[in-house]
């Protein structure tokens, strides 16, 4: 007899395989080919085991991994937002609260609760965890534009204004961090792949 639990399980197993077929916009480095949210989410917990010491405040890093790999597991439901659209916001939704409820909720209960507390604590973005895990959230893509010769960034005319406000929130998590993207930012301006409004 296979325990209820497992078979729960397994099933929240089988399901976030869909993760690996959500495009996001941003391409991989030094590439043409668009990343997918798996891939996006590892890069995010290893970057985060990696930068911990940058982090302004002492984290939990186990929590701080977590949080990034299921951070996009709603999009399953809720497809994925640009995080420069101007028709939807990129905010927390209905939408993403209710794929949260069900995709979570195939777990046996106290693991759904579990993981649905800390979606919510990174969507809030109050603790240190959650900052410092929101920060590599914007840290990744900022790296990949740059080193596609502004990627993104070209590809739907952001301008260096947007990029500065959606990055910004990476001193929250790390101030170091901050200091290093804003560096890439300003350089970025300086060699045409970013522009400033005229």
């Amino acid at each position: 007899m296979v325990p209820e639990n497992l078979l729960k399980q397994i099933n929240f197993i089988k399901e976030i395989d869909k993760v690996k077929y959500i495009q996001r916009k941003t391409k991989l480095f030094n590439s043409d080919r668009n990343e997918n949210d798996a891939e996006h989410s590892w890069h995010l917990a290893m970057m985060a085991l990696i930068l911990t010491e940058h982090s302004n405040e002492s984290v939990d890093i186990l929590k701080v991994i977590k949080m990034v790999l299921i951070h996009d597991i709603v999009e399953i439901d809720a497809g994925d937002t640009f995080i420069y659209d101007t028709q939807k916001s990129h905010s927390n939704t209905d939408e993403e609260r209710l794929a949260a409820n069900r995709i979570f909720g195939l777990l046996p209960s106290g693991q759904a609760q579990e993981l649905i507390a800390i979606w919510e604590e990174f969507e809030a973005g109050i603790t240190s965890e959650a900052k410092f895990a929101r920060s590599m959230d914007r840290l990744e893509p900022l790296l990949q534009n740059t080193s596609n010769d502004g990627g993104t960034w070209k590809e739907f005319d952001v301008d260096y204004e947007k990029v500065y406000q959606k990055k910004s929130l990476i001193k929250e998590g790390s101030n170091t961090i901050w200091d290093f993207s804003e560096q890439l930012i300003n350089e970025s301006v300086e060699k045409g792949i970013l522009k400033k409004k005229s």
